[in-house]
């Protein structure tokens, strides 16, 4: 293989030939890279990295890709990946006639008669394109639009080929102005090809258009009328990619362009209930994701409700599986716990940081988060039982139980059918409606429930993992119920399910019975042994998979039952096992992510109880922070020499911290006195990953509630940090900053006067900004009403700018500290400026009348400011008028008067 310099000036394609030899060099190795042992691929791997540093290697592969006819496909296709991702990897190396050489061939061969190298050529072109060459490269376009005229199919078929992965690629880049928006011509040339003859051409012009409908492409929206009308002549097309991508494009449409599509919405809806029942799948799946999209449209319940007759069989019937989904399902296995995971089908988890949050009334455990709970995951992959599903569930939620009237006729014979397959998608229906139809639902759920937790025994574990799912979306209803009645035996046969023989089974009765504990809370108490031996025997049979949920299920049941699981008898049972995981795991190992968050929720749970193992905990956590922060400076001194840390770790350290303070308390004050971790907090509190920062605040507050002492000679450094981050706009870290301002500043009592002007400014914007998170607005009032109570002439002055915000986020949270502090604050500010609160009299009294008991001498408070002699003349009513005409209970309106 030659290395010579060569002229410029000279084009390369006129010049150069393969050495032979060379040239059968990397042949035999194309051969070699295709056979199945893997050390064999090893050794290839390492001789084509050897091989690009030769400059002309990359000749060679394009000329095997086009020149080499009489070779075998698939080994010029191989050639033309391995040129495709030297240039995703090395293009800008490549000398100038290299390159050149490339862009030749790929459009003299771009009309190969193997589809299959065609493709690939059009895989190198984008590839080429995506580099940034669609500048560099002003003949590529034309050339290739030109092609789409050719009366050679295979030159049509492989320029449109190439223009599709282009427009999938580069859809931004040319609709700009840095290319003179090609679209212009190309849009208007795409539509010509709609009604070609040959399916696949026409199907290629769809997909072409179709990726510039979500970014509403201008040269598209002034075509728009003859691509509906295109798109309508094509609906019945017998080629089932054609038919997909006309539905693609009418779900888009629904979603950009509803106004051009509601004059033949009757004709598409009917069209779309013919294509879900497509005998294709792929068209099905497509066709499935208009009512998904529908409903989110307020048109939906208008247009969609003389269908619904029709449409509810045909979802229900898409919602059994398939033969293929029952093969890659393993559905004919029962029993398989002893067989190792495969690690491939383990997902990545993702650490949720810890995000401080307020008690509601007949709440249980706080969760901001947004429901989890997926329907039916147990096929990674989206298809259309999936999606039936899906669109069954955002239906029962715009219909509610307008839909039970379609429903219920089908829901016996469903899940009673002799068919398991049949029967299994009935039950999938009723947790699939279980939220949006929940009221409806209720008079059938005492008959209902029982069958359900019969099923759980179903001899297929298809059916007795569904039923999992199933019954945790009526777990809210179950609760609700006298615990004997439905609670105790749902309870006992989920917990043998956990204890289920079939893998599958375990992960959903683990999820399910995760989501029973957030519902059941302290209702769990009187069971909690029978609990721990189910949930610590797990241990000793699940595989790798379901041990990650195990933890969760077990931090969930900490959150639930709180202090409650503080007994030596529990704490026997449950921390060897937990330890024993947290021995075994290295520190890079990503399984400590779920055991760290779930020994957090276990350590604050059991207070004093986890003394015994805080320490070694306390300390691998502080390394792992300690860690992650000098990986971090490693890498951003030398990119080039080191990787970029996994913060997560640190992320999952912080908030084990957090939970060791929380349950601790001050008993945590000699490990932060013999520890560094406060400095390691002022770093990450500076961190740019907004994660990590929003866990550091948490642990600020933390350690500020549970030993000041240490952290106090640091509040000058921490407290401008955490002005910069009281922005909303990432609502996590403004709200933990938040929250900490006000654990500071009660500890900080009147030394919080130099702080004040820091952080006000930006918290009463924060109280008074529309469309605020219902958690930031209530830390915001509390953190508000501390600093009023601890600095009453700094802050009372713009009492008239939050007041009324301030009283309309209080009134729901139910009696505890935070609020007790908050409350003094806001009394205080008003003694000090009376005036402030005059307008908005009346949402003080509101929130005033929250309270069920306060504290005596708060109650004073109250009375001081309701019954002195200015407000009448202020108001012109007293506080005691107004409560008897408000909706309080009337144990409130007894409380002040």
């Amino acid at each position: 293989m030659s290395t010579s310099k060569r002229p410029r000036g000279i084009k390369m394609e006129c010049e150069w030939k393969p050495d032979q030899q060379g040239l059968q060099q990397i042949l035999q190795l194309l051969k070699e890279s295709q056979s199945p042992d893997t050390s064999m691929q090893r050794s290839v791997q390492q001789r084509l990295e050897q091989l690009n540093q030769f400059p002309d290697f990359n000749n060679y592969l394009i000329f095997v890709l086009t020149k080499l006819k009489t070779e075998d496909e698939p080994t010029r296709s191989l050639s033309g990946l391995i040129l495709k991702n030297n240039v995703k990897a090395h293009y800008q190396n490549f000398p100038n006639g290299v390159s050149d050489f490339i862009k030749s061939e790929c459009l003299q061969s771009i009309g190969d008669s193997s589809a299959l190298i065609r493709a690939t050529v059009g895989i190198l072109i984008t590839t080429i394109a995506s580099k940034g060459e669609l500048q560099n490269w002003p003949e590529l376009l034309p050339k290739l639009c030109s092609h789409l005229d050719s009366e050679d199919y295979n030159t049509c078929e492989g320029a449109f080929g190439a223009l599709q992965k282009i427009c999938e690629d580069s859809a931004e880049i040319l609709d700009s102005d840095m290319l003179d928006r090609p679209l212009n011509i190309l849009i208007p040339k795409f539509l010509q090809f709609f009604r070609h003859s040959s399916p696949k051409i026409r199907s290629h012009a769809i997909a072409c258009v179709n990726q510039f409908i979500i970014c509403r492409t201008q040269a598209l929206m002034l075509h728009i009328d003859p691509f509906i009308e295109n798109l309508f002549a094509l609906a019945a097309d017998e080629e089932p990619e054609v038919r997909k991508n006309v539905c693609r494009a009418l779900v888009m449409l629904l979603e950009v362009r509803l106004d051009r599509l509601l004059p033949h919405m009757h004709n598409i809806i009917e069209y779309m209930l013919q294509r879900t029942r497509d005998p294709d799948e792929n068209v099905a799946l497509e066709a499935c994701e208009f009512w998904l999209t529908l409903a989110e449209q307020p048109v939906c319940k208008d247009v969609l409700c003389g269908h619904l007759s029709q449409l509810t069989p045909v979802l229900v019937n898409g919602m059994k599986y398939s033969e293929i989904d029952i093969i890659l399902l393993k559905g004919d296995i029962e029993e398989d716990e002893a067989i190792p995971d495969n690690e491939q089908d383990i997902r990545p988890r993702f650490h949720r940081s810890r995000t401080v949050a307020q008690r509601h009334d007949g709440e249980g455990v706080d969760d901001d988060d947004d429901d989890e709970d997926e329907l039916d995951d147990t096929i990674s992959d989206w298809n259309l039982r999936k999606c039936s599903a899906a669109a069954l569930d955002v239906l029962a939620n715009v219909f509610r139980d307008e839909l039970l009237v379609h429903l219920l006729p089908l829901l016996k014979e469903l899940i009673f059918h002799s068919d398991w397959i049949v029967r299994e998608s009935g039950i999938l229906v009723l947790g699939a409606i279980a939220e949006g139809c929940m009221q409806g639902m209720i008079p059938y759920l005492p008959e209902l429930i029982p069958h359900l937790i019969q099923f759980l025994s179903d001899k297929k574990a298809l059916v007795r993992s569904i039923t999992c799912w199933t019954l945790s979306r009526y777990a809210h209803w179950v609760v609700s119920q006298p615990p004997d009645t439905y609670l105790k035996p749902l309870m006992t046969e989920l917990l043998q399910r956990i204890l289920d023989s079939n893998k599958r089974v375990q992960e959903a009765a683990c999820s399910a019975f995760a989501t029973l504990e957030e519902e059941a809370c302290t209702e769990l108490v009187p069971y909690l042994s029978f609990i721990l031996d189910t949930l610590v025997f797990a241990f000793s049979k699940y595989q790798h998979k379901n041990l990650l949920i195990l933890y969760d299920a077990i931090g969930t049941l900490a959150d639930s039952v709180g202090h409650h699981l503080n007994k030596q008898e529990y704490i026997e049972m449950l921390m060897p096992p937990l330890i024993h995981k947290w021995n075994q795991l290295k520190d890079e190992d990503k399984d400590l992510f779920p055991l760290l968050e779930c020994l957090s929720s276990v350590a604050t749970a059991l207070q004093s109880g986890f003394l015994p193992y805080c320490e070694p905990v306390y300390q691998r956590c502080v390394n792992l922070v300690q860690k992650t922060l000098a990986q971090a400076m490693l890498y951003q001194a030398q990119p080039d020499q080191y990787e970029p840390p996994d913060k997560d770790f640190m992320i999952v350290a912080l908030d084990l911290l957090s939970g060791l303070a929380e349950g601790l308390g001050e008993t945590i004050d000699q490990l932060v006195a013999r520890s560094n971790i406060l400095t390691l907090l002022y770093q990450c509190m500076q961190d740019k990953m907004p994660e990590v920062r929003q866990s550091s605040f948490a642990l600020l507050g933390d350690l500020t509630k549970a030993c000041f002492l240490h952290v106090k000679p640091c509040i000058a450094d921490f407290m401008p940090i955490l002005g910069r981050n009281l922005n909303p706009e990432l609502i996590s870290v403004c709200n933990n900053a938040t929250w900490a301002i006000g654990e500071i500043s009660i500890q900080m009592g009147p030394e919080m006067q130099p702080y004040i002007a820091m952080v006000l400014h930006q918290l009463v914007e924060i109280i008074n900004r529309p469309n605020t998170p219902k958690t930031l607005l209530e830390n915001t009032a509390i953190t508000i009403g501390r600093l009023g109570y601890v600095c009453p002439q700094e802050v009372a002055p713009m009492l008239q700018q939050f007041i009324r915000p301030w009283c309309t986020s209080l009134r729901n949270i139910r009696d505890n500290e935070e609020k007790d502090s908050a409350f003094r604050g806001i009394c205080t500010m008003i003694s000090v400026n009376p005036g402030g609160v005059v307008q908005d009299f009346i949402f003080f009294c509101d929130a005033v009348a929250s309270w069920v008991n306060p504290k005596e001498d708060l109650r004073d408070m109250f009375c001081k400011i309701l019954h002195g002699n200015g407000w009448r003349h202020f108001t012109g009513c007293s506080y005691s008028s107004h409560v008897l005409q408000s909706n309080h209970k009337p144990h409130t309106r007894n409380l002040f008067f």
